[in-house]
């Protein structure tokens, strides 16, 4: 099993939710990180109550926006200024807009299409060189539903489809160059994703710190093993 303690995450759309549950297993395990929004006062905020909440927690929060490659480059820079180096970037930051194709519209395919799967290559494309320089590791968070479709989906399916692809393919790129490289395609999952507020009736779902755990036991799996597309769904149905 690899020591992670000391290690350096980078986290986007880190604020709350999926991001929130992974930097809090990560920060539990002695990962230093980064959490990332568009806003800079959640941002911070998230990174406060990491600090708050987890004794000897180091974490900074980070105004970026996944769309605007400048921006994933300066979260990167401005994680390496603090750490001093990077070796985790976990690909977070998505949204979904549900409509038939009859009624999505122009800017809802763009916005879904530009955070979820071109914010992803912009953030690794910010990140890799930092990422070969440390031999780190890179995880995208996809869905299940980047292999199952549905209807009034067909926006965010598109985008989960192309995550998952483009990251098998960037494994590949990346493995000849000591980067270990993998997808997590969770199925429901307890979170704030699209202005969800959390309540008991989500108690059935999967749970961020699950995704967390899931993402500290890869991290800390040894290097020789790659476990490179990890589905992970309720156990049971919702039945309540």
């Amino acid at each position: 099993m690899q020591d992670i303690k000391g290690k350096v995450a980078l986290i986007t759309g880190g604020s709350k939710g999926i991001g929130y549950g992974i930097a809090a297993s990560l920060i539990q395990a002695g990962v230093n990180v980064a959490v990332t929004s568009r806003s800079k006062s959640a941002a911070d905020k998230a990174a406060e109550q990491l600090k708050t909440s987890y004794a000897n927690a180091k974490a900074i929060g980070v105004k970026s926006d996944v769309r605007n490659l400048v921006d994933q480059q300066e979260s990167v820079k401005t994680t390496v200024d603090e750490f001093g180096k990077l070796d985790y970037l976990i690909a977070n930051a998505g949204l979904g807009h549900y409509e038939s194709i009859i009624d999505l519209t122009d800017n809802q395919w763009k916005e879904v299409i530009d955070t979820n799967l071109t914010g992803v290559f912009y953030s690794i494309k910010a990140a890799v060189d930092e990422l070969i320089k440390s031999q780190g590791y890179f995880i995208s968070i996809s869905s299940l539903a980047g292999t199952n479709f549905f209807a009034k989906g067909s926006a965010y399916n598109a985008s989960k489809f192309g995550v998952t692809g483009f990251t098998q393919a960037v494994m590949l790129d990346l493995r000849e160059h000591g980067v270990s490289v993998a997808t997590v395609m969770p199925g429901s999952v307890t979170s704030h994703f699209n202005g969800n507020v959390p309540d008991e009736s989500d108690a059935w779902k999967i749970q961020p710190e699950d995704l967390g755990k899931l993402v500290v036991d890869m991290f800390q799996m040894n290097k020789r093993s790659l476990p490179s597309k990890v589905e992970i769904r309720p156990s049971r149905p919702d039945k309540k």
